[in-house]
């Protein structure tokens, strides 16, 4: 069994080490919040480091799972001073292509493995160990990391060279706000319709209308109950790498760009911490 550092005990990051601790793995984890990473050591046995260097030290395995660029730069940067040339780093925070190919370069430069792979499916999915795990980075790098990965996701693809993982993820959120802005118009005309939403949903989910966010959030958006999944404050973090993204490139996503500024609308109400299916709030306050 390894040696692992984990860096980040969020809604995500707190299942998917605790996966690594049923494998029986030895796991040392740092949070920015003391009280998070002593919660989950007395939950799930390991140690709590002070500092993300003082977890990285002797680790043949850093994964993080944390906020933003900021975030990732700053615990990547600690851990890659006590890293030992061979040591693998895996980042599952979804953060800008740029600086995984940054961050991709300076891990070579220290003889260090690095993997960006952010990952979909949602904190029941990390529960459940069923995320999937898009992957850019060397082919060395990517065989290194899929083990670990294996004990909290489903589906594990590695998509390219660094940096494209987190391209992949923007197209994965691309299709979800689209998706979800069309699910809450199709509830919100059910209701104004007078339709019986579980015989909507029971006649509709098998056909070619039928999608994830369907099968899983139609019930709990007819309910009017938003806190499950993904919050709307993420998605729009997401969304503006997303969108900055396709400025630098020369892609066009109006629809995405739509989607952006109706889920700031939610923000502007409050509702920055409910799910992304809160979209119906702006039909159905």
């Amino acid at each position: 069994m390894a040696r692992i550092a984990f860096l980040g005990l969020g809604v995500m990051g707190a299942p998917m080490a605790r996966h690594l601790a049923a494998r029986g793995h030895d796991l040392t984890v740092h949070n920015r919040s003391p009280a998070k990473a002593e919660a989950w050591v007395a939950a799930h046995g390991g140690k709590k480091a002070g500092s993300a260097e003082e977890a990285a030290n002797g680790a043949e395995a850093v994964i993080a799972c944390v906020g933003n660029d900021r975030d990732v730069e700053e615990v990547a940067g600690a851990a890659f001073e006590a890293m030992t040339p061979g040591a693998l780093f895996i980042d599952h925070t979804t953060v800008s292509a740029r600086l995984a190919r940054q961050l991709a370069g300076e891990a070579e430069g220290r003889g260090l493995h690095f993997v960006d792979a952010p990952v979909s499916g949602g904190q029941a999915s990390a529960e459940s160990g069923k995320l999937a795990a898009m992957c850019g980075g060397s082919d060395d790098a990517v065989a290194a990391a899929t083990p670990f990965m294996q004990a909290y996701a489903a589906r594990i693809v590695h998509v390219g060279p660094a940096g494209h993982g987190q391209l992949t993820k923007m197209v994965n959120q691309i299709c979800i706000a689209g998706v979800v802005q069309g699910l809450s118009e199709a509830v919100h005309f059910t209701h104004r319709a007078g339709l019986d939403a579980n015989k909507v949903l029971d006649a509709i989910s098998a056909g070619a209308a039928m999608s994830w966010q369907m099968v899983n959030r139609w019930p709990t958006m007819d309910k009017g109950e938003f806190d499950f999944g993904f919050a709307v404050d993420w998605m729009r973090k997401d969304l503006g790498l997303t969108l900055d993204e396709a400025r630098a490139n020369g892609a066009r996503l109006p629809l995405t760009a739509l989607v952006d500024q109706y889920y700031a609308d939610l923000q502007a109400l409050g509702a920055g911490r409910q799910d992304t299916s809160s979209l119906l709030r702006r039909f159905e306050p």
